[in-house]
């Protein structure tokens, strides 16, 4: 196990060389056989003066519908974890679009917190999302107006929680959804647990995207689901951050140390991997503003002596230098 550090220092002199401000609009992913559609927000290089877009929780520091700077750029999805939204993991994408890639992050129908929830615990939820991030790949590079200007071979995946475990199995991941049985307490409620014991577990193979050249991933769940044999396909360069107290946290057992450590031990190329010391599974979320921290304090807090302000602008460059390593081709 190795553990890299980043100097604050070193983050805002990345940081303070991008553009202004980040690009921003909505789009929407249309329905497809057996598929519903889903609502995503797309970030991009600009080069008009910051702005600002209000949303009904937040307000993002981003201009919106201004016109994508740039030709054959690299593309980013984002996929959130349990619960969340296209904007739980703005500020990186954020930085990624000043740093001159275009982000794309959704929401996945069957588990994002601003819609249907009633089938976020069922196993359609491990087999259903990589096929959504295979068709928001498909409208980006066909149908989004300016498809033109991205580099179809230069695309990167970043996910936090069970968006970390649908970039495993977009890079080729089979996980055994039989062994998501140990994360089922007796007499557990879910209806996971429920299909599991019914051995009602879907046939349909795991869908991959072979189009997705590199990882960042950040606390992964259902660990126990990836042995070795499941991720010997996954040999594309990955960045694997995990936190040090995840287990501390209301993740619903999906997430811990040790299962972080299961996935980083069996990858069959090393990871880039980074441990961070006193942090909880949602300091890698953005800081909260005083709103949100009054009315989501699980999520918001952390614990004393813990900077989530600083460690995001080291997260931030450390993910944008990764990605910048492995999908920016030489001279750009």
């Amino acid at each position: 196990m190795h553990v890299h550090r980043f100097t604050l220092a070193a983050a805002f002199c990345l940081m303070a060389t991008l553009a202004e401000a980040a690009g921003f609009r909505f789009i929407t992913v249309p329905a497809e056989a057996g598929f519903p559609g889903f609502q995503a927000a797309v970030w991009s290089p600009c080069r008009e003066p910051a702005g600002e877009v209000k949303l009904r929780a937040i307000t993002l520091p981003a201009t919106q519908n201004c016109a994508v700077s740039g030709e054959k750029l690299p593309l980013i999805v984002i996929s959130h974890g349990y619960g969340g939204g296209f904007v739980g993991h703005h500020d990186t994408a954020e930085v990624l679009a000043d740093g001159g890639f275009v982000v794309v992050a959704l929401d996945h129908p069957v588990d994002a917190g601003g819609g249907d929830m009633s089938r976020a615990d069922t196993l359609a939820a491990l087999t259903e999302r990589p096929a959504d991030v295979t068709r928001l790949i498909d409208y980006m590079l066909t149908a989004w107006s300016d498809h033109a200007k991205l580099d179809g071979d230069h695309i990167g995946f970043f996910g936090f929680s069970r968006g970390g475990y649908t970039g495993l199995v977009v890079a080729g991941a089979n996980p055994d959804l039989r062994k998501a049985i140990a994360l089922c307490p007796e007499n557990s409620p879910k209806p996971s647990c429920a299909e599991l014991r019914r051995n009602e577990i879907s046939a349909q193979p795991f869908v991959h995207d072979q189009r997705v050249k590199a990882l960042v991933i950040a606390d992964p769940a259902f660990g126990p689901l990836f042995d070795r044999e499941a991720l010997k396909d996954v040999t594309i360069p990955i960045q694997l951050w995990a936190s040090a107290l995840s287990a501390e946290d209301k993740t619903g057992g999906e997430v811990t140390l040790d299962y972080v450590s299961v996935i980083e031990r069996n990858l069959p190329v090393r990871p880039d991997y980074h441990l961070v010391s006193g942090a909880g599974h949602y300091a890698f979320l953005p800081p909260c503003t005083p709103g949100l921290a009054k009315k989501r304090p699980d999520v918001c807090t952390d614990r004393p002596g813990f900077d989530r302000v600083a460690f995001h602008a080291q997260f931030n460059t450390a993910t944008l230098a990764f990605f910048r390593k492995h999908l920016v081709k030489a001279g750009q």
